[in-house]
């Protein structure tokens, strides 16, 4: 197995996280993500929820390849997302491993 394939475990969240928050400052014409940046929040709020739409639809509707990459075009609008607002997945992560575990169906915040 190559190296590559030997770091391909839920890591990737943060290494990707970490390459976007060194993309704020890219130039524009040259990296999508800067792109994006430069589009604004709402903007990548939108993409957000437009990939969870798309991701939903392959799901119900698609191959089990497309949803694959469906959720990751998700995955990346969203740690994007965090990015632009300065959230860190561990924040996140943290929230998840507070209710893990926990029965019952019902979410923990308000929303």
């Amino acid at each position: 197995m190559s190296k590559k394939k030997d770091r391909i475990d839920a890591s990737i969240l943060e290494r990707l996280y970490d390459v976007l928050v060194t993309r704020k400052d890219a130039d524009p014409s040259t990296s999508y993500t800067a792109k994006m940046y430069a589009k604004g929040l709402t903007k990548i709020a939108q993409k957000v929820g437009e990939e969870g739409v798309e991701t939903a639809l392959a799901a119900v509707a698609e191959g089990r390849d497309e949803l694959l990459n469906e959720s990751a075009d998700l995955l990346y609008m969203l740690l994007l997302l965090w990015a632009a607002k300065d959230v860190k997945p561990e924040e996140v992560f943290t929230i998840l491993d507070n209710r893990f575990g926990k029965t019952g169906i019902r979410q923990q915040s308000g929303g």
